[in-house]
């Protein structure tokens, strides 16, 4: 089964623009994630519609962030790419009158139920801006300077 690499991928890119000097092209942002420009724009719309990017048309346009780092989670931003639900496991319900399948169904939608309340909250408790300063450690860390915007992993 393939994951949905979504949230991955979007808080990468935020990463990226948040260490941008200006504006981050669709074609930029694009050739980074190995994609079309297309999936670039359809995918940064729900970030912009939720309010944290912008975009500019024409030439010297771009996506830029426009929210608080700090008051973005990471479950925000999952919300905002319209990620899908956080497990792909479930519960089998073909036959509702087989006491087996009652049994297994509880304890699988009781344990689903606690392991997704767990994941939301963790993912809520971390903002982008925790995300930016783990960045910019590891890059400090490999002898990078993330301040020069060459947040790429390439030496300064």
């Amino acid at each position: 089964m393939r994951k949905d690499s979504r949230l991955s991928r979007m808080l990468h890119v935020l990463l990226h623009m948040a260490r941008h000097d200006g504006p981050m092209t669709s074609e930029h942002i694009a050739k980074m994630l190995q994609t079309n420009p297309v999936v670039v724009r359809r995918t940064m719309a729900g970030l912009r519609d939720a309010g944290y990017v912008s975009s500019e048309k024409g030439h010297g346009g771009g996506w830029v962030i426009a929210a608080d780092l700090e008051k973005v989670s990471l479950l925000d931003i999952h919300r905002a790419v319209g990620g899908p639900s956080l497990f792909a496991i479930g519960a089998e319900h073909e036959n509702p009158a087989c006491a087996v399948e009652r049994a297994v169904n509880g304890a699988l939608e009781d344990a689903l139920r606690e392991a997704e309340a767990l994941l939301v909250a963790r993912l809520g408790a971390v903002s982008l801006a925790e995300l930016a300063r783990s960045f910019d450690a590891q890059c400090v860390a490999g002898g990078w300077n993330p301040g020069t915007g060459d947040a790429y992993g390439a030496p300064a």
